[in-house]
């Protein structure tokens, strides 16, 4: 049984917003039409309050692109986006929601951010989406949404620590590239772990 994950296509992350990540739109259409190819379809979403630890302007003197600590894990600031209950962190105008069974909400702690779909940085909560996953017979999950090289990164890992067996869909997904050979560097990662990069036309 497979699913696809659609993982942070949310208006902040569109060209012109916050934390625009380009070419995040072009993905819409993409993704529309890979969904009648799954049996289950499923979403994640930044959900921040608006004090979050992973904003510049939580940390001040500190400028957006710039690392803290938070524990022991570094942080990478970014400006305010997805703020819970916002119009930044709805979906995506056009994304095709009625076949999305269930979204699944990250970094609402304010104390740890969360790029994963599945845990938070630190690994003390999950979002409930493996046990979701597990409990329809999910074997096989395909990755689509933003960003490459951040959540759909870390979300494949994790997947891949889960068991699953784990497809990027590599045509569907943008990158941030703050180093431009950042999504070089993740879908290395990606592969080195057993996940396999595919494209849309080989779903």
């Amino acid at each position: 049984m497979k699913a696809l994950l659609i993982v942070d296509m949310q208006n902040d992350f569109m060209p012109g917003g916050p934390l625009g990540v380009k070419g995040a739109d072009e993905l819409v259409s993409v993704i529309n039409a890979m969904i009648p190819k799954f049996h289950h379809v499923v979403a994640s979403m930044d959900w921040h309050p608006a004090d979050h630890v992973s904003f510049a302007k939580s940390h001040p003197g500190k400028k957006e692109g710039e690392f803290v600590k938070v524990g022991d894990i570094d942080q990478v600031l970014w400006a305010d986006h997805c703020v819970r209950n916002t119009r930044g962190a709805e979906l995506v105008s056009g994304l095709d929601k009625e076949n999305i069974s269930s979204c699944f909400f990250k970094g609402t702690d304010k104390n740890i951010d969360s790029y994963s779909a599945f845990f938070d940085n630190a690994r003390r909560k999950s979002t409930g989406l493996g046990d979701y996953l597990r409990s329809r017979g999910v074997t096989d999950v395909y990755l689509a949404g933003v960003a490459t090289d951040y959540c759909v990164l870390y979300s494949t890992l994790d997947a891949i620590d889960l068991g699953f067996t784990v497809h990027v869909i590599v045509d569907a997904c943008r990158p941030i590239n703050l180093d431009p050979r950042d999504e070089e560097r993740a879908l290395a990662a990606i592969a080195a772990k057993g996940g396999k990069i595919v494209r849309a036309d080989q779903v």
